[in-house]
């Protein structure tokens, strides 16, 4: 049985005055009846959840609310026979977690693990200077459908809560996406099997009782330095040839596993011809792991290894701008003419 304050915490209620004490004796002061009801029904919840719980013998050991999070978010999952057990937490992060999980005889994945990205619940969700990255990028639906209809998007443009949920979720679909069209390229990321709208089921990176550690924790000889930076440029610049520029590439979101990398965490990746910021954006991502192999012994000038990845695949330092649909008597409109005829 919970208690009054576990009861309002986990729902996210103030304290309910009236609630009678866990002695089961009445109070003095007359109840409020709205108030009961409203502690009977989630006491009903939570019980119904626990059963629930019952069911699912995992071996990761989840605090009860996490557990609740998991289940709520891969529950249809796991029905579906995608995997058969939680093992263990592999990455908690600020916008998602990350957890292997066991797959079992009859899976649709043929690894013996498979990774389950979890994000965090939608009121906790705040990535940062956000509209960087969704500048001319298509809000998709729970099943990576373009968004068309005009209430979806005027919610979504005014923040309401359901326009919040709506970003949420194309923020999933808009990694999942991006999965899939990166290893269908050949580029080295994680095989996307599955998503819903708040979770992604992708491959497994890894041994059986350790997960791959991100680059920034491994230390490399020269040799193995100078392979694996040249296979992270091969990586930048397939990524750019198929129209993606990663958006926050690191040491940190690169996992070594057994001499090989793979790049991870997409949610805020874009199409370079569609964002002003794109090559900006593209360029700290090739300081930043270029400032990693720089420890590694591995010399270079990511400024000039930038510019030189982007002029081979002919693209603008800023998206091309239609002529016609400016207007002359407007300064910055003139500015941006004046720009785009001195990249030419």
């Amino acid at each position: 049985m919970f208690s009054e304050d576990e009861l309002n915490e986990y729902a996210g209620l103030p304290r309910i005055k009236n609630m009678p004490p866990a002695n089961g004796r009445a109070n003095k002061k007359k109840a409020n009846p709205a108030a009961r009801q409203a502690a009977v029904q989630i006491q009903a919840s939570l019980a119904e959840q626990d059963e629930e719980q019952r069911d699912y013998a995992f071996t990761y050991d989840a605090s009860r609310h996490e557990r609740l999070w998991i289940m709520d978010s891969l529950g249809a999952f796991y029905e579906l026979r995608w995997f058969s057990d939680v093992l263990r937490l592999v990455k908690g992060g600020k916008e998602a977690s990350v957890y292997q999980c066991q797959v079992p005889p009859g899976s649709p994945v043929r690894d013996s693990y498979l990774a389950a990205k979890v994000y965090r619940p939608r009121q906790f969700r705040s990535l940062k200077n956000d509209f960087l990255y969704r500048e001319g990028r298509a809000d998709l639906d729970i099943n990576g459908n373009v968004v068309l209809d005009d209430g979806m998007l005027h919610a979504m443009r005014k923040r309401t809560a359901y326009g919040r949920e709506l970003l949420h979720t194309s923020w999933i679909g808009h990694e999942y996406k991006t999965l899939q069209a990166l290893h269908a390229a050949g580029c080295d990321v994680p095989q996307p099997f599955a998503s819903g709208d708040n979770a992604i089921l992708m491959g497994y990176i890894g041994g059986d009782e350790l997960a791959a550690p991100t680059l920034n924790t491994v230390e490399l000889d020269p040799v193995e330095a100078l392979q694996l930076y040249q296979r992270a440029l091969y990586n930048i610049e397939l990524m750019l040839a198929h129209g993606r520029v990663h958006g926050d590439l690191s040491a940190f979101n690169i996992l070594y596993w057994e001499g090989e990398i793979t790049l991870i965490d997409f949610p805020q990746a874009i199409v370079p011809g569609e964002n002003r910021s794109a090559y900006p954006i593209f360029e700290r991502d090739v300081t930043r792991v270029c400032e990693y192999f720089a420890r590694q012994g591995i010399r270079s000038q990511p400024q000039q290894v930038a510019e030189k990845l982007w002029k081979a695949h002919h693209l603008r330092h800023r998206p091309e701008i239609d002529l016609r649909l400016l207007d002359a008597g407007d300064e910055r409109d003139r500015r941006l003419w004046q720009s785009q005829r001195e990249e030419e």
